[in-house]
């Protein structure tokens, strides 16, 4: 995911726009009580990921396209 992260970084930085709605995707995305387990940071669980690649992919280790996590970012924005 940490590639995933230096794919979209770039584009971020360039939409402020697109930065605002990955924002909003990484926060609905967030552990329950992630404030009270180490690392103390609001990353998604594990598991959580691993099936939402599932149902999408077909593939636990499934890592999703830019264009993928861009579109959904901006759906989830307007949407959401």
């Amino acid at each position: 995911m940490f590639s995933l992260f230096l794919r979209l970084l770039p584009r971020a930085l360039l939409s402020p726009r697109l930065a605002w709605a990955l924002l909003l995707v990484v926060w609905r995305f967030r552990r329950n009580r992630w404030w009270a387990r180490p690392p103390f940071l609001p990353l998604p669980a594990r598991d959580y990921v691993r099936w939402r690649m599932y149902t999408v992919y077909g593939d636990h280790d499934a890592l999703p396209p830019v264009e993928d996590v861009v579109r959904y970012a901006r759906w989830a924005a307007r949407f959401g």
